[in-house]
């Protein structure tokens, strides 16, 4: 059987295209190698949007929250809802490992083989962590992704960042128990990008000397029980027992070169794509959701993504 569409990546922009395929009565799979909006399931457990939940909806199905802003728990509510209400046809912990075009797409995962007319990537950048590239990263002490505080409950923690990601674990851990959080920041301050209502609390912090810091500054090297780092006023030892290192995420760009999309010689690397239909450098294959930035993942979010299908679906029935 050939299908009209496979799109690959089962988050919120993901399923925004399932939707849209079903209303317009095309033959579709959803394929992703985690679970159901894997990426939002991998955010810290206390995780709080920036967006209200109207921002957050797809498909006409309502999100009501129970607070100002929602909560991971409730996202994870509402999107299983929604592909439930819509019955949509998904493949969860299924992995893409080929796209081949022949007369039509080829797609050869690890459990099947699928053909298709179009392509659509809505496979986010979460996946892929921006690494250290520093002696001693591959000790289990050292971690890209956060979960919950505790832990790291009477440890001393390092944590490696300078945008939001970093400032609340910094602060979380501080409260929750840490016994030592070392912000290393390899910027002069702070990012601007910083929560308004967040930056006063961590700055006060570091001020105190609840939080201890170092800006301008590298870690070097990781031991099991030591992190060295490169600063203004030199070299610098510390006893450490985890680092957590939120450095940020990019897209898999190995496996989009592997299918033939060319990435920008731009500073955000960003995918070769048509913003007025979707459509990359090869003919049949669309971008969707947060991978359309390439490097630059603070562009496209969830509410001013969601669009993305009703573009790439216009273009697929004009064809």
């Amino acid at each position: 059987m050939t299908l009209d569409v496979v799109i690959i990546g089962a988050g919120p922009i993901g399923l925004c295209c399932a939707i849209e395929a079903k209303r317009n009565n095309l033959s579709y799979v959803v394929i992703d190698k985690g679970c159901l909006v894997n990426s939002l399931y991998n955010y810290p457990k206390n995780m709080t949007f920036f967006s209200t939940s109207d921002k957050l909806e797809i498909g006409e199905v309502p999100f009501i929250s129970h607070n100002a802003k929602p909560t991971k728990s409730e996202a994870l509510e509402y999107y299983r809802r929604v592909a439930s209400s819509w019955e949509l046809d998904i493949n969860l912990y299924e992995e893409v490992k080929d796209i081949k075009k022949k007369d039509y797409f080829q797609v050869k995962t690890d459990k099947a083989n699928y053909t298709a007319k179009k392509i659509i990537l809505s496979t986010g950048f979460y996946d892929l962590p921006y690494k250290l590239n520093v002696p001693g990263e591959d000790l289990a002490k050292v971690k890209h992704y956060y979960d919950e505080p505790h832990p790291y409950f009477g440890m001393k923690v390092a944590v490696v960042g300078a945008a939001n990601s970093a400032v609340d674990v910094a602060l979380e851990t501080y409260r929750k128990g840490a016994k030592e959080v070392t912000m290393i920041v390899r910027e002069p301050s702070l990012s601007e990008s910083v929560k308004y209502w967040v930056k006063p609390d961590v700055e006060n912090r570091i001020k105190e000397g609840s939080i201890k810091s170092y800006f301008n500054s590298n870690i070097t090297k990781i031991t099991e029980d030591s992190i060295f780092i490169n600063s203004p006023e030199g070299d610098v030892t510390l006893e450490n027992d985890f680092v957590l290192a939120m450095t940020g995420y990019q897209p898999d760009f190995g496996f989009l070169k592997r299918i033939g999309i060319e990435i920008g010689d731009d500073e955000h690397n960003t995918p070769v794509h048509n913003p007025d239909t979707m459509m990359t450098n090869v003919d049949g294959i669309y971008l969707a959701g947060v991978i359309c930035g390439g490097l630059k993942t603070n562009k496209w979010f969830i509410e001013n993504s969601r669009d993305h299908s009703k573009i790439i679906f216009g273009d697929i029935l004009k064809k």
